[in-house]
């Protein structure tokens, strides 16, 4: 056996070899995230219809979109640990059904408390299929693969996104309310069949060492020793960074500002929504192939990002005549779209930190950046919509100011990542040259 194959399969123990079969499982896991996504994102072009429907202001309307991301945001770190501890198909069961229920329940609400509920509901089902969809791809594909694995996943997101804003945005103002939410349910009862018939955790034979669960101690020596990590923090930050200007303005908020602030038609404002999520999923291959070539890039893009965005934002929102041409609002939604791909290079920074045991605690903590961000800009934006008769320059400013708290973070972090990231390279080159042949 010559030195160089021995090598190579000693760099790789006990990976999954990934394939065909694991394509297939793994795809029935990504159409659960993909059916999630299409009722997280229902909202966002229904926003307005949803004013009229339940008589309320923009802070109102900001409420249920941030009850719905608290929900998801705060029930991360809990996910995580239930994913490590119960597997993928318990947990993708459960939010099938929960935010299944929440679509459905949204379809029927007579009142402003019963559709608020509901959006809480679907945000709990929500939660719990990200990080499970992670889990699987490092169950079922080999670690080089990761960072593709992740951006496919953040990828099969925007499509379902994409589905929200053409098809469903379309049913609204066709067949209603009702029947628009109500049908789109329907999605959620064919994953989970698909679920229950055909998922599984992990490929035969390469089952996880058993890992012993102390109940609350368990919880406390998880989350503690994920949050050591420097590389799980950089996630977070990164993630906090680079997700929330494109969730908030396709969750909420770019429907009302294209439509009032820019003087657009229904249908031009959604194509430039449309817009965003095609870029996301055409930036997405672009990204994951670069960082999965060029482990060094993961930072420079994810801060190229940012950068490019607070740049064409500011431009939008202080170009001097009143409203903005179409060209450059062309070029923001354009740009909006790498946000999503860039929020998945934080997990890039936490999954080589973390052993295999805490890949759903770390890939939780990570998945709360981009959620708690955007939260809070949706908050802020519907409190100074408010407060200032609809003056979109001033709400949407705010976005600035969570930029300026994630890079300060990020620069932070950064050079103690990168130690420890080198120091586990040389720690696993050593253990590859004493491991007998």
């Amino acid at each position: 056996m010559s030195s160089a194959s021995s090598s190579s399969r000693l760099t790789l123990p006990g990976e999954p070899p990934g394939g065909r079969r694991a394509m297939a499982v793994w795809g029935i896991g990504v159409s659960v995230y993909f059916v999630a996504v299409i009722f997280r994102t229902s909202l966002g072009v229904a926003g307005l219809d949803a004013a009229d429907r339940f008589h309320v202001n923009a802070s109102a309307l900001s409420t249920f979109s941030i009850l719905q991301l608290l929900v998801y945001a705060g029930m991360q770190i809990p996910v995580g640990l239930l994913v490590d501890r119960l597997g993928t198909k318990k947990v993708l069961t459960i939010g099938v059904v929960l935010f299944t229920a929440g679509q459905l329940g949204f379809a029927f609400s007579p009142s402003y408390g019963m559709a608020l509920a509901s959006r809480a509901l679907l945000g709990c089902g929500d939660a719990l299929t990200f990080i499970s969809v992670l889990r699987l791809g490092t169950r079922w594909f080999p670690a080089r693969r990761g960072p593709l694995i992740a951006q496919f996943a953040g990828l099969a997101g925007m499509a379902g996104n994409l589905v929200s804003t053409l098809v469903l945005a379309r049913l609204l103002h066709g067949v209603g309310w009702t029947a628009a939410f109500a049908g789109s349910a329907l999605a959620g009862v064919v994953v989970l069949v698909l679920l229950l018939l055909f998922l599984q955790d992990h490929p035969e034979g390469w089952e996880p060492e058993p890992f012993p669960h102390q109940g609350a101690a368990y919880v406390r020596r998880q989350i503690a020793a994920s949050w050591r990590e420097p590389g799980t923090r950089l996630g977070l930050w990164v993630h906090f960074t680079t997700q929330f200007p494109a969730m908030v303005f396709l969750l909420l908020w770019g429907m009302p500002f294209l439509v009032q602030a820019q003087g657009l038609s229904r249908a031009t404002a959604g194509e430039l929504l449309t817009l965003v999520v095609v870029s996301n999923m055409v930036v997405g291959l672009v990204y994951g192939q670069v960082i999965a070539r060029h482990h060094a890039a993961r930072l420079p893009l994810a801060l190229g990002t940012v950068a490019a965005t607070a740049t064409v934002w500011a431009a939008a929102l202080a170009y001097p005549a009143d409203r903005a041409p179409m060209w450059l609002l062309i070029v923001l939604c354009t740009v909006l779209g790498a946000c999503g791909p860039a929020s998945m290079i934080g997990f890039d920074f936490a999954r080589p930190a973390n052993p295999a045991e805490r890949q759903g605690t770390a890939s939780g903590i990570t998945n709360m950046g981009g959620f708690v961000a955007s939260m809070t800009t949706l908050f802020a934006i519907g409190v100074l919509l408010d407060a200032t008769g609809d003056n979109y320059t001033v709400a949407f400013s705010s976005v600035f100011f969570l930029q300026a708290l994630g890079i300060s973070q990020i620069l932070r972090l950064r050079g103690r990542v990168a130690r420890r990231e080198r120091e586990r390279l040389v720690a696993s080159r050593v253990e590859t040259v004493h491991v007998p042949v």
